[in-house]
């Protein structure tokens, strides 16, 4: 599949996604989101495709932002139906059943913040900066950030950054749960990759259905959450890769799961 503003390459399993405008710092236009989409489903449904990591081409920036261009010239109507249509690619990479990690580079502001937040985990870079500064447009977050946001960093934190527009660094977003690590600039794609090929090396059916679990259980009473986690467990005794998971314990060898 080919794509005008991405990069898609896969390597031992995993697909690296870079977004590719570092001339407008990676912005967020139509057709960038619509590369997102196609290249969300093309994680989802490719079976050489185990996991994928999502950064940006250049520096500077994640993605810094949406292009003000296009927000401009939005009617109420277009509006609407632009949030809908972010709020669908990102939340299909949410839910493709593989781990997609955000390896934030640079800015990661507006629409970056909220792709970032959409991967089931954040690497940073030590230059890396994180905002909602959408107020300052006279708008709001419309790709998810205003309900991911306060899921990751808790209500007080998520409303002062959406209401101040305030940029923070990759520091003060590890502090508050943004992002899962820092890491130097230069070891930011390594970093990325080592912990996808961790993941990697789980039982594929098992992570799909944890972070599924996860994903649901977030808007579950407690007792619907415990309920949907024993189905799951149960459902994975009837895996082969549980079966090969522990022979592998009990034969002290490596697991080879085959994701079925």
């Amino acid at each position: 599949m080919s794509y005008q503003n991405l990069l898609f390459q896969v390597r031992d399993r995993m697909a690296v996604v870079t977004i590719n405008r570092p001339d407008k710092l990676n912005a967020l236009n139509n057709a960038v989101v619509e590369d997102l989409g196609r290249a969300a489903e093309e994680i989802a449904t490719r079976d050489d495709v185990g996991g994928a990591i999502i950064t940006g081409a250049g520096p500077k920036a994640f993605i810094a932002g949406a292009d003000i261009g296009d927000l401009s010239k939005q009617t109420p109507f277009e509006g609407k139906a632009r949030a809908l249509r972010g709020q669908a690619v990102l939340r299909r990479f949410e839910t493709c059943g593989k781990p997609v990690i955000a390896a934030v580079n640079g800015f990661a502001l507006g629409g970056g913040c909220e792709l970032a937040m959409a991967c089931h985990l954040r690497i940073a870079s030590q230059n890396a900066k994180f905002g909602q500064p959408e107020a300052r447009l006279g708008i709001a977050p419309g790709y998810g950030g205003t309900q991911r946001l306060p899921r990751l960093v808790g209500k007080g934190r998520a409303l002062e950054m959406i209401l101040t527009g305030r940029m923070i660094d990759a520091e003060e977003a590890y502090r508050i749960g943004l992002v899962n690590k820092v890491v130097p600039a230069e070891k930011l794609m390594e970093e990325a990759e080592a912990m996808l090929k961790t993941i990697l090396a789980m039982g594929p059916r098992a992570v799909a259905l944890a972070i599924e679990a996860v994903d649901h259980g977030m808007d579950l009473t407690l007792d619907e959450g415990l309920l949907m986690e024993a189905n799951h467990f149960g459902l994975l005794a009837s895996t082969e890769d549980m079966k090969e998971g522990m022979a592998a314990f009990l034969e002290k060898r490596e697991a080879n799961f085959k994701g079925k």
